[in-house]
């Protein structure tokens, strides 16, 4: 994953956030939480190394791209690409495919499913870990915690390479009121920071960060109370639990909105991820012409739609240009 795309493309700088450094950070964040809430930290850490697994080559618009070829066939959706690594794809042992996790990990690995992928899931396995989707229950105190750790650092991490890159200025930040606060209230504590905007920008993302994990402890640990579960199944049957505060969920709502328009949607991100939806569809075009060019596993399976998506889903952004030049003779990116 270290040369998987998180926002901005591998090639376009060493110091962004790739998929691997996002799922770390995101483990830390779990980790954190899980201690003080006295919640299971080793399938936290499990969950949130494995939630990106999934991942296409440049990101969420290789994912759009592949699903879009995909289309006809069972579609492709990151989620559902992860638990196939960690159930079917990874060859590890002799005796069976996938890495034998258990329900909790794999339950947590899948975020999000639409009913139609999770009815067919349920078809295969029987109150397995799409059952939840089609009754309406609820994950893990685990699961739930690595969904908003997610959520966590990539709203800090995006500033950060958002600001690094040119892309948002220090003065639009200024103007997200979740971030301003801690400015202000990182440079009336340390006034000498005011010619530094880099060190009031850590500074404030600091803040911002340990503020969001102690609101999530005190909101879940009253939430927790006030159900007044006591036991895994009742998590379940009980509305999510791990969560913001009314206040700090609103706030950070805003700053995902900023982050989505200023950012994600930034004419220069979204020319080169259309560049990179181009070479996906390029590749699933070639390979499906010519399966022989993928790696034998893969081009000596029957399924070959699925099998090119599997193959296309395990590159790295790097390998797929390159993968793409060979094949088509030209250079994209």
């Amino acid at each position: 994953m270290v040369y998987k795309t998180q926002v901005f493309l591998n090639h376009e700088g060493d110091l962004f956030r790739t998929r691997l450094t996002h799922s770390l950070e995101v483990a830390q964040l779990g980790r954190s939480i899980a201690r003080a809430l006295g919640l299971n930290e080793d399938l936290v850490e499990a969950i949130a190394l494995a939630h990106d697994l999934g991942h296409t080559a440049f990101g969420h618009a290789g994912q759009d791209a592949l699903n879009e070829c995909m289309a006809e066939h069972g579609g492709f959706e990151h989620n559902l690409q992860s638990l196939r690594v960690v159930d079917q794809l990874e060859e590890r042992y002799p005796e069976f495919d996938g890495l034998n996790l258990s329900f909790e990990t794999r339950e947590g690995i899948l975020k999000h499913c639409s009913r139609t992928h999770a009815q067919a899931m349920e078809l295969i396995e029987p109150g397995g870990v799409a059952r939840r989707f089609l009754d309406r229950t609820q994950p893990s105190l685990e699961a739930q915690l690595c969904n908003l750790a997610d959520a966590i650092a990539y709203n800090a991490h995006d500033i950060d390479d958002g600001v690094r890159s040119g892309l948002i200025s220090l003065d639009q930040m200024q103007e997200v009121p979740l971030f301003d606060h801690y400015r202000l209230q990182a440079l009336a504590e340390h006034p000498q920071l005011k010619d530094k905007p880099r060190r009031w920008l850590y500074e404030s993302t600091r803040r911002m960060l340990s503020e969001q994990v102690y609101d999530v402890i005190d909101a879940t640990r009253a939430a927790i109370a006030e159900a007044g579960v006591q036991t895994a199944d009742e998590v379940r049957q009980a509305g999510s639990l791990v969560r913001f505060s009314q206040e700090m969920k609103s706030r950070s709502g805003e700053l995902q909105k900023f982050l989505f328009a200023s950012l994600y949607r930034h004419p220069q991100v979204v020319q080169m991820m259309g560049q990179a939806q181009q070479a996906v569809r390029e590749l699933f075009a070639a390979y499906m012409a010519q399966p022989q060019e993928m790696r034998a596993e893969f081009a000596a399976r029957d399924d070959r739609h699925r099998a090119v998506a599997d193959y296309i889903a395990g590159m790295t952004d790097r390998f797929a240009l390159r993968e793409h030049e060979r094949l088509t003779g030209r250079k994209l990116l």
